[in-house]
């Protein structure tokens, strides 16, 4: 299955509350589990710089990658992009079959 980088910025007045941040947050993965039950979660991150949070996830598809994005639109985020990722030693099986 793909894992996909799902990275999120949300408003800074939704920062200024740590328990109604918990709860949004529950209420969003509770959306998406619900919405996209075949998503399987990896890891959640907060993070420093131009993103709030970073999760990971492996998804059967990206239509099912665009669809936790837009949930996450959705749920008020500012901005939301999924990235597709590969695995290192995957990438570099691919790297030698165009470098040979």
């Amino acid at each position: 299955m793909p894992t996909f980088v799902l990275m999120t910025k949300l408003t800074s007045g939704s920062l200024h509350d740590a328990r109604g941040r918990r709860i949004a947050g529950q209420e969003w993965l509770h959306k998406v589990k619900e919405c996209c039950p075949e998503v399987k979660w990896v890891a959640h991150y907060a993070t420093l710089g131009p993103y709030d949070f970073m999760d990971i996830y492996d998804a059967p598809d990206v239509e099912t990658a665009h669809k936790v994005s837009l949930l996450s639109r959705a749920a008020g985020a500012v901005s939301a992009e999924s990235w597709e990722a590969l695995p290192y030693d995957r990438f570099l099986k691919l790297l030698e079959t165009v470098t040979a």
